[in-house]
């Protein structure tokens, strides 16, 4: 590992695909030998479990708030140490890093944490970053999440996914949309994250001082050029920024399946728009194994069965991610419908 290795940065709004686009890239041979560090928001991290069949001992995951703010320094505490057990033989010897951001990281942070560092840029190159947009929910969330908008347009690659049950008008509109906003990234489409792993690799269009100066743009723009602390004092794992957070449901019992629909189904008449994303793993009443719910501003896919549970933790774990709603809300509709 005496050149430095390539990182890849996977980001994309909520819901958008990449932890889907993850477990299948994994699986390819041409994709190599990957440490994959998986940032998620809230507490409790779901994604490293979904996706840990495949990478194993090569997944770190850093929960408890997002790499641009609440654990701005967490990463290249993790890239160290990824070489480092590497060298302790800890580690079997990678070819690459993928970063697979939380749904809500403005990517510039992270990339300025990444290119200025000095000691960092001389183990790793910056080889791209990829990003994901909803073909359904990403008009919207381009115009009322700024976090899209840098996703966007720092990206080097941009993936449009859902497009098979997207409107082809909706479809059409957002991709000149996201042209707009960044020419100079490729667009392709992605259907249930089938994606080879060449079109992801190698797609950086930006060398990186112009990288580096493209960052320092955006994050002038924003108005967060001395990238001061987020929130004061300790860092909330399930907040980000003053109206946004992360709820977690543990349930210990098995959950009957009709007072899941009818969470569910309180949860998008009663929330509305200010629910984000609903994701977990369930443990169903009366179901040996877990099935896996997955929720985009107000659609939910069809319970998806695991082939096994992936941990020995049989708990029910439900994140539901809102705007504007009280602490604690999800539990308390929960418990209400009991």
């Amino acid at each position: 590992m005496s050149q430095r290795l390539p990182v890849t940065v996977l980001t994309g709004f909520l819901g958008a695909g990449k932890t889907t686009l993850l477990a299948r890239l994994l699986t390819q041979p041409a994709a190599g030998r990957c440490a994959v560090i998986i940032n998620e928001f809230g507490a409790v991290s779901l994604d490293h479990e979904l996706i840990g069949t495949v990478a194993g001992d090569d997944i770190v995951e850093l929960p408890g708030g997002c790499l641009c703010c609440a654990r701005r320094e967490a990463l290249g505490v993790a890239l160290a140490d990824l070489l480092l057990r590497v060298r302790r033989g800890e580690l079997q010897p990678f070819g690459r890093v993928i970063i697979e951001t939380s749904g809500l990281a403005d990517p510039a942070p992270i990339l300025r944490g990444l290119l200025g560092d000095p000691a960092l840029m001389e183990a790793f190159v910056l080889d791209g970053v990829v990003t994901l947009v909803d073909a359904v929910h990403g008009a919207q969330t381009l115009a009322s999440q700024p976090e899209t908008r840098a996703q966007v347009a720092l990206a080097d690659r941009l993936l449009l996914s859902k497009t098979d049950v997207a409107e082809a008008a909706a479809v059409e509109a957002l991709g000149a949309q996201l042209a707009a906003l960044n020419p100079l990234a490729e667009l392709e489409t992605v259907t249930h994250g089938a994606i080879e792993a060449a079109r992801l690799f190698g797609v950086r269009v930006r060398d990186e001082a112009a990288t580096a100066a493209e960052v320092e743009r955006w994050l002038s723009a924003r108005g967060l050029v001395n990238l001061r602390p987020a929130h004061a004092g300790a860092p909330d794992p399930n907040r980000h920024g003053p109206d946004l957070r992360a709820e977690v449901l543990l349930i210990d019992e098995p959950v009957p399946a009709e007072r899941l629909r009818s969470f569910v189904g309180a949860l998008t008449v009663l929330g509305g728009d200010a629910i984000l994303r609903v994701k977990g793993i369930v443990h169903l009443a009366g179901r040996p194994l877990p099935f896996v719910v997955h929720g985009v501003q107000g659609t939910y896919e069809t319970l998806q069965p695991l082939a096994d549970w992936p941990s020995d933790d049989r708990r029910t774990r439900l994140v539901v991610i809102a705007r504007g709603v009280p602490a604690g809300w999800a539990g308390k509709l929960w418990e209400s419908l009991g």
